[in-house]
């Protein structure tokens, strides 16, 4: 019999982990699946901001919110983030790896520890973040969801300055495939969502004039990738968590190791 469709979205009694969750794309998936009824560990480097939306999550449904300071790049801060979601909610049913980080660079502007500390954030700490996680719900034994945060960058590339981003995120779509196989046997789906451009505080950062590097007009690549999109118009947070929620949900019952666009149709330029 098929599930009621006023429980396909019910999150209830489920508990999420939202990595780079306090700002942003993070903070609006974490919105979305609150809403949904799910209990949210926001994960961020920042502990200030990750305590302020957890705090507001809070005032929507008291003890439903748990803020993590956790560096994803780092094991040792994996662990502890697992272990507090663990302490305080008792399991994880839900992972959306999103942490990243995309400063410009050009290639030959570049040096190693530029290129690193990119690979390090956003694909390395998706493998740490992933591999802790799963190995608790395998343990669980209810299957679980995990979800990460690509980009279209990961199907075409991007832009001077961000070769270093560009490989982090084809890798990222490259390790959900791979981690959606091997975990399908233990009911845990893999899926990643790749957004376009999307109005948030790093983005706006990003164009700022003053930390681009000489000869990049960022304000001239902007208006060029806007005309490029037929929806002639940036994305917001919860474009891409309304997606999130759809593949934290019943509704993707029979989805792994996909990618959804969401890009307002800019790769159709």
């Amino acid at each position: 019999m098929s599930t009621e469709l006023n429980n396909l979205l019910d999150l209830q009694n489920k508990v999420a982990i939202v990595t780079g969750g306090a700002v942003g794309i993070g903070a609006g998936i974490a919105q979305r699946l609150h809403q949904a009824g799910a209990n949210i560990v926001i994960a961020d480097v920042s502990e200030q901001n990750a305590t302020i939306e957890a705090d507001k999550l809070n005032q929507l449904r008291p003890d439903s919110a748990l803020s993590v300071t956790t560096d994803v790049s780092k094991k040792e801060s994996v662990d502890s983030l697992v272990s507090d979601a663990i302490q305080k909610f008792g399991r994880i049913d839900i992972l959306v790896n999103n942490a990243g980080i995309f400063p410009s660079t050009p290639l030959v502007q570049m040096e190693e520890s530029d290129f690193m500390k990119v690979i390090d954030i956003n694909l390395r700490g998706a493998f740490l973040t992933t591999k802790a996680v799963s190995t608790q719900m395998i343990s669980q034994g209810n299957g679980g969801k995990i979800i990460n945060i690509t980009s279209i960058d990961a199907l075409h590339p991007s832009m001077v300055g961000l070769a270093h981003y560009d490989a982090s995120k084809h890798g990222l779509w490259g390790f959900t495939k791979n981690v959606a196989i091997e975990l399908a046997e233990h009911k845990i789906w893999v899926n990643s969502i790749a957004p376009g451009g999307i109005s948030t505080p790093g983005a706006a950062a990003m164009q700022d004039p003053s930390k681009m590097p000489a000869g990049v007009d960022m304000q001239a690549l902007t208006n060029a990738f806007l005309a490029r999109i037929p929806m002639h118009r940036m994305g917001e947070p919860d474009d891409i968590g309304k997606v999130a929620l759809f593949l934290a949900s019943d509704m993707s019952s029979y989805m792994t190791g996909s990618q959804i666009v969401v890009d307002g149709g800019a790769l159709l330029g």
